[in-house]
């Protein structure tokens, strides 16, 4: 999440402009955005050279989300004041929202410039990085914003991220166990810690922090999924069934939960659960290969192989290979 600057904290100097400004910025707390827009219009009628009612307006439509009038004001705030570092950062925040992520690296870069120890600046410089999937420069900007701020643990959580994407698993995990120790409630710190730990197999230590990050979000559908599948590869298939139909029960419409429900199902020999759960995966995407494939399995499993080579060739014709070669030996 970008780090915002926030509008009450910047007020115009210029005292024939003060009282509009004033007025724009109490109207901004209590979300009238348009009569904020109209107040410090007015200042700037009053004093066209007021670098911060430029800056209070942009910000002002920025929140209605007029991202292209509010790169105009804060172009006019940096054109009055060029060393406006706050300008800078906030354009920045429009231009990532328009995904205009070099822009945005431009202005954070500017705003760091003039103001080398801008943590926030480093930040979002980094998460316009990660966006561009530049991982080690958003992990140095990161590092940045910690050195200035070692308790942020949003820097924490996104190095982490970033690291994670390097395939750095144990870096990754330093870095989310660092965020939780600073913000222990963090469901997404301990929901990826649990995925870096399921890329190591370190299936046991995937399911704690699953089992947290559920504890905290206990609607999280993925979370449930994930953990799933970790019992599943510690063979514990019944409690793989458990999380999936949880998931299920949030997400109705997870095809990928169904077919690892009904692996597990096929795992039991529990082959007509496991049929029915392919086959729901397919209602959701009727291009679903390797549900095919899993049903057609399934169906052998059963002894009905003229089923089981109907969807096989079905997965064949959608790209699976493994299916056309079963056709191949067992259909014909």
């Amino acid at each position: 999440m970008k780090k915002l600057v926030y509008l009450f904290l910047f007020v115009s100097f210029t005292s024939f402009s003060q009282d509009y400004n004033d007025s724009g910025i109490e109207k901004v707390k209590n979300g009238d955005y348009y009569g904020a827009i109209a107040d410090f219009t007015k200042a700037i009628e009053i004093n066209p050279n007021d670098a911060y009612a430029y800056f209070n307006r942009g910000s002002a439509k920025d929140d209605l989300k007029d991202y292209y009038g509010a790169i105009a004001d804060y172009t006019k705030a940096i054109e009055i004041n060029p060393n406006y570092a706050n300008a800078y950062y906030n354009r920045a925040i429009v231009k990532d929202d328009l995904k205009d992520y070099y822009g945005a690296i431009a202005d954070y870069t500017k705003a760091i410039e003039i103001n080398p120890n801008y943590a926030n600046a480093y930040y979002n410089r980094g998460l316009a990085k990660y966006d561009l999937k530049d991982y080690y420069g958003a992990i140095a900007d990161f590092t940045k914003a910690i050195e200035i701020d070692p308790n942020d643990a949003n820097a924490y959580y996104n190095r982490g991220n970033s690291k994670k994407e390097l395939k750095d698993y144990y870096g990754a995990i330093a870095d989310y166990t660092k965020a939780i120790e600073i913000n222990p409630n963090d469901a997404n710190a301990y929901y990826n810690r649990g995925n870096s730990k399921k890329e190591l197999k370190d299936y046991y230590g995937a399911i704690a922090d699953y089992t947290k990050a559920i504890e905290i979000v206990p609607n999280d559908a993925s979370a449930y999924y994930n953990r799933g599948l970790a019992k599943y590869h510690l063979k514990d298939y019944k409690g793989a069934i458990a999380d999936f139909t949880k998931a299920i029960e949030i997400d109705p419409n997870d095809a990928s939960a169904y077919i690892i429900r009904g692996l597990a199902k096929d795992d039991l020999e529990d082959y007509k659960g496991a049929i029915e759960d392919f086959t729901k995966a397919i209602e959701i995407n009727p291009n679903y290969a390797v549900a095919y494939s899993n049903r057609g399995i399934s169906k052998e499993n059963l002894g009905d192989l003229s089923g089981a080579c109907a969807d096989w060739v079905k997965a064949a014709n959608l790209g699976n290979t493994d299916a056309a070669e079963w056709v191949k030996n067992q259909c014909n």
